[in-house]
């Protein structure tokens, strides 16, 4: 019945939601408005596979990689190549890197400046400590390839932080 599977995806929505609009701003490095788009089409698409969906045997999994996907897709339209969204329009000039900033803008920008599937990696992986199999499952691609990406993110994010300097941090 469509009652039913309605009453039934508007469960799932209330439940997974916000968790999903973590895990798609993760994705994105700290682009809000971009997330909010991901999780709509995630769900758009969730609600028309619902059948496949409540038949899976790992739900998690088939929700982080139709997220993956749904980011895949936005980021290869031709005006994302060529338009970057902000929170705030620029009245005004923005700090120096190094100046004093919050350690997260630093690590939200340096996760921004990973390609799409290497900062998938590293948030699945660390952010949500999902095992290289799973995180490969949600990647759609090999564990080799998780270990290989996260490896050359962390390298990458390592470089980046170092700029940011550690006030009481001990190393």
């Amino acid at each position: 019945m469509k009652c039913d599977r309605d009453e039934q995806f508007h469960s799932f929505v209330l439940s997974r939601r916000a968790g999903l609009v973590r895990t798609a701003t993760l994705l994105t490095g700290g682009d809000a408005h971009l997330a909010e788009d991901l999780v709509q089409s995630t769900l758009t698409k969730l609600y028309v596979a619902w059948p496949a969906v409540q038949r899976a045997d790992n739900i998690e999994g088939y929700l982080r990689r139709t997220l993956v996907n749904a980011l895949t897709d936005e980021r290869r339209r031709w005006w994302r190549r060529h338009e970057r969204s902000v929170a705030d329009l620029p009245d005004r000039s923005r700090a120096e890197p190094g100046s004093g900033g919050d350690l997260d803008d630093g690590l939200r920008a340096a996760l921004r400046d990973l390609p799409p599937k290497m900062r998938a990696a590293v948030v699945f992986r660390y952010f949500y400590d999902l095992s290289v199999a799973d995180t490969a499952d949600a990647l759609g691609c090999s564990e080799g390839t998780v270990k290989s990406q996260t490896a050359r993110a962390l390298d990458r994010l390592r470089a980046a932080l170092a700029q940011y300097p550690l006030t009481g941090v001990t190393r």
